[in-house]
């Protein structure tokens, strides 16, 4: 059996572990560069903005007919008109309050 050089297998063990902290050290630098390349927790999205009775009127009535002004109708009119467009322009009830509340607080009665 051959025998090697003493002076050479202490130079190895430091190789080694040189080696060993520097696949250690890479390790960290990858991990640290993918923590840093990950998108950021995201934040709540912030509520949408509440609809005015006239910008939910502008929205879904103008979509099928010109404008109607507030005053050409009064305020019972203009309740028997919602339901009736309600149903035919598919409002949700919250959507057709509010336009019925702004349209009534424009009639002028």
């Amino acid at each position: 059996m051959k025998h090697q050089n003493p002076s050479r297998r202490f130079l190895l063990r430091p190789v080694a572990i040189a080696a060993l902290a520097l696949v250690a050290a890479g390790a960290l630098i990858n991990t640290a560069r993918a923590d840093e390349t990950k998108p950021a927790a995201k934040s709540p999205a912030p509520a949408p903005k509440k609809l005015t009775g006239a910008e939910l009127y502008a929205v879904n009535c103008n979509r099928c007919h010109p404008e109607r002004y507030p005053t050409e109708f009064n305020s019972a009119q203009w309740q028997t008109i919602m339901l009736h467009m309600r149903v035919r322009a598919n409002l949700p009830a919250k959507q057709a309050k509010e336009i019925l509340k702004y349209m009534k607080e424009e009639a002028g009665n």
